[in-house]
Order: structure tokens, then C-alpha cells, then sequence
């Protein structure tokens, strides 16, 4: 089979490699249908995050089962499903607390020695903690599809950041990052039902798709002109919930800078920089909360996927550029140079 892999800074490549096959009695093989390029994997794709040369990469995908383990009981042959950025075994003590991330026998899509999503198939340890069902008739509706690829990672992870900034009715929210995961936050605000959005970003097609999604605002500064523009905008006193999309120090100050006094900051930008940007004198004046952390997609997949079924949430819009599994260098390097916001993946 096919499937993509990391040689080193900007070298990704499809290659042939062993077939995805069943090992363990809680497995199950998936035929991948959809796959995606996420914001994550640039950091590994630029070098700046350490990764053995031909190793595995992706961690967003559905597709098909087509082979089960002897003790896999929920998908079978034939369902059509969707994989979390994560695998987890769904009855340890951290997947009862709604924290499969943190799963004792979990781990991740492209992890030395498993398979990354990127690739015409993959091995899923746990099947029946980690896959969900969807509908068999999805599978001819490429809108749909689409959108539902999105639940995998940005959707949840947009969602994770908005309930952990205490986004609630009649909310001001304040969206630190235009990438995917924040234009997926602004969906979940408005599903939560914020009144008032305001996106940080400067990339006009960003800012088009955030305010389709919701946002009633946009603040294209950055540093302590966005905090500025932010507090403008809200009579001087910050966004009830903030969310933080980026990662990086100056992303965080941000995000902090913005918060209104007895507000929280919803955390997600995969940290990446010289420091958190955190002032702990800051939060402790302004008795301002700090939550968020790697999203617990799989938790949250059965609350949002009757919305995205029904048509009430639609994330395709994030994805801007379909190439095949071929051209998958192709979509990297547009992510990488800004030239598209998310690459889907056909097969």
C-alpha cells in the first residue's frame, strides 16, 4: 500500500509500505476515503519537531472497515467511519473521565510504529474505543463527507476550545488564530450560543470563512494593538471567553491581554516557541482562568456529529484545496506557504 512519509525538513514523499493489517484481537483495518493535511504536521514537516526519517504521518481520516479483530464487537466490514487524532481503548479510567487522550493504552496516528492517517489504509488498535459510525449513505455525498472529516480533529478541537473558555448564551468570545482549528471555534461559539465573535486575523479568505461561520467581528492587529482593538470593541473590558489558537508566546500574551476580568482562556494552539507568555500576575489580578490542552475529540465526536448529519454545523469550508495521495507534497507545501488554509486528501 501506499502512504506518506517524512524523510526530513520540507522532504515528504508516498511511498510503498508494508500493507495495514490486523495484529491484535481489538483491531480493525480502514480503507482510507478522505484524509488531510493539519496545521500540526508542518512543525514536523519544517523541522521543528523531531521526527525518524521514513516515519509515518497524518492523524486525520475515515474511510471504510474492511477487516476486524476476534474481539472488535461495534464496526464491521463494510461501515463506513471516523477515526479521532487518537486512539484509545474506551474503558480505562481516564476514557470513563471523558479524557481519552490521556488513555493508559492510547497514542497517536503516525507514532513510530503505527500507521499515519495519511496512507491508503490504516491498522486501528481498540477499534471499538476509538471508531464511530457514521451513516452508510455519507459516503456518496462529498459535502458531507468532507464535513464530516473534520470531526477527526479541527471541529473537535475548535469545539474543546470554546467549552474551555466557558463559552455560554449571550458570551462575547474572542478567537486568537485564523487557521482552521480557530475558524472551527468560531462554529463552535455560535453553536454555544455566543453573541458576539470577534476573530483576530489578517488573511482575507480566513476572515471571509470566519464571519460565514459566525463572526460578527474582525481585528486583523496583532500584539498590543490587537489587545487594543479588542478592548475597543468590548467598552474596555475584554471577551468573557478567549480562545487560543496559535501556540506561540506572543499568541498567549494575546489571548491573555484580551480576557475580561473573571473570563477564561481556552487553550489549544499546540505550544511552540521560546515561552508560555503567561503573566501569572495577570490571571491572579483579573482572577482570569487558563484551561484547554490536547482535545478529547472522541468525547466529544457523539455530541457534534447529529449537527454536522443535519446540516446545523458545517466545517467543510476550512478545506481549500483537494489534492490526491500522489500529489500530497503538493498540499504541504501550499499550508506551509499560505497559500491554502487546509488540503484534503482524496483517494
Amino acid at each position: 500500500m501506499r502512504a506518506t512519509t517524512l524523510h526530513g525538513p520540507y522532504d515528504i514523499r508516498v511511498e510503498e509500505v508494508p500493507d495495514a493489517r490486523v495484529q491484535a484481537p481489538h483491531d480493525a483495518v480502514v480503507q482510507v476515503l478522505r484524509a488531510c493535511v493539519c496545521g500540526s504536521d508542518l512543525w514536523a514537516y519544517r523541522g521543528e519537531s523531531a521526527r525518524q526519517p521514513g516515519q509515518r504521518i497524518g492523524h486525520e481520516f475515515l474511510g471504510t472497515v474492511v477487516e476486524t479483530g476476534s474481539e472488535v464487537g461495534t464496526v464491521r466490514p463494510g461501515d463506513l467511519v471516523v477515526a479521532p487524532f487518537t486512539w484509545a481503548d474506551g474503558v480505562c479510567g481516564f476514557c470513563a473521565e471523558g479524557l481519552p487522550t490521556s488513555c493508559a493504552n492510547g497514542g497517536f496516528w503516525g507514532s513510530v510504529g503505527s500507521d499515519g492517517g495519511q496512507g491508503e489504509a490504516v491498522r486501528v488498535p481498540y477499534a471499538d474505543g476509538t471508531l464511530v459510525r457514521l451513516p452508510g449513505e455519507a459516503a456518496s455525498d462529498d459535502r458531507l463527507l468532507t464535513a464530516l472529516l473534520a470531526l477527526s480533529d479541527v471541529m473537535g478541537t475548535g469545539h474543546h476550545a470554546a467549552v474551555s473558555a466557558g463559552v455560554r448564551p449571550g458570551a462575547t468570545v474572542a478567537v486568537v488564530g485564523d487557521g482552521a482549528v480557530g475558524l472551527c471555534a468560531v462554529l463552535a461559539a455560535r453553536r454555544l450560543g455566543a453573541e458576539r465573535v470577534v476573530t483576530l486575523g489578517r488573511h482575507t479568505a480566513r476572515t471571509r470563512v470566519a464571519r460565514s461561520f459566525g463572526a460578527t467581528d474582525v481585528v486583523a492587529e496583532r500584539g498590543e494593538a490587537a489587545v487594543a482593538a479588542v478592548r475597543e470593541l468590548t467598552g474596555g473590558h475584554g471577551a468573557h471567553a478567549v480562545v487560543e489558537a496559535v501556540g506561540t508566546e506572543q499568541s498567549m500574551k494575546t489571548a491573555v491581554g484580551i480576557a475580561r476580568p473573571g473570563g477564561a482562556v481556552g487553550w489549544v494552539g499546540v505550544p511552540h516557541g521560546s515561552g508560555a507568555g503567561l503573566d501569572m500576575g495577570l490571571l491572579f489580578k483579573h482572577n482570569i482562568a487558563l484551561r484547554g490542552g490536547i482535545a478529547p475529540v472522541r468525547t466529544y465526536l457523539p455530541q457534534l456529529l447529529p449537527d454536522v448529519l443535519s446540516g446545523a454545523l458545517d466545517p467543510s469550508p476550512v478545506f481549500d484545496l483537494s489534492v490526491g495521495l500522489a500529489e500530497v507534497a503538493d498540499g504541504y507545501r501550499a499550508m506551509d506557504e499560505r497559500t491554502a488554509l487546509k488540503a484534503l486528501v482524496t483517494f
